[in-house]
């Protein structure tokens, strides 16, 4: 016995409705970062080139992220707009990010030009859980919004990751 029509016709809808939705997830999704430009919302900013050793990885909280498999980091990029940027020093929130890291030893810090603005640059050691990690770090804020770039790494990581890194932060600039 085959169900009433409408049953099948609202079982047809809904197939083709979740069918919808995960072509325009997907979409989205792809659309958001093509290689240089992301894209999320109002959030929208280019970047220096992507290495060629680095592959796109999903992250918890970042917009982007990457595994240099070459030279075993991962780098993540975050953003966030009209949340905390406006009135909270650089140096304040580049220690946010490390607020559950112990033995922090800072190795060097200096502001630096992106996209016009003062960003700060961060290189330090730190560990979480008893594990040593290298950090590279960018902190920019511009028009309402902070940009987080990280690179992290084993401590023994290669000097060329980090070079790599730079030059794409480096790229940075946001777009309307």
């Amino acid at each position: 016995m085959h169900p009433p029509s409408g049953i099948r016709q609202r079982a047809g809808l809904a197939g083709a409705a979740a069918a919808l939705a995960a072509i325009v997830l997907l979409s989205s999704c792809a659309s958001r970062w093509d290689g240089r430009v992301f894209r999320d919302g109002d959030l929208a900013f280019r970047v220096g080139p992507t290495p060629a050793s680095w592959r796109e990885i999903e992250t918890p909280g970042a917009l982007l992220s990457f595994r240099d498999d070459d030279a075993g980091a991962t780098v993540a990029i975050s953003g966030r707009c009209g949340k905390d940027g406006d009135d909270v020093p650089l140096v304040s929130l580049t220690h946010h990010l490390f607020i559950h890291f112990t033995d922090r030893e800072l190795e060097s810090q200096e502001t630096v030009t992106l996209d016009g603005r003062d960003a700060l640059r961060t290189e330090l050691v730190a560990e979480l859980d008893g594990v040593p990690k290298r950090f590279s770090v960018f902190v920019l804020k511009k028009d309402g919004c902070v940009y987080d770039f990280m690179h992290i790494a084993a401590s023994s990581a290669p000097e060329h990751g980090r070079e790599r890194f730079a030059a794409f932060v480096e790229g940075f600039a946001t777009l309307e």
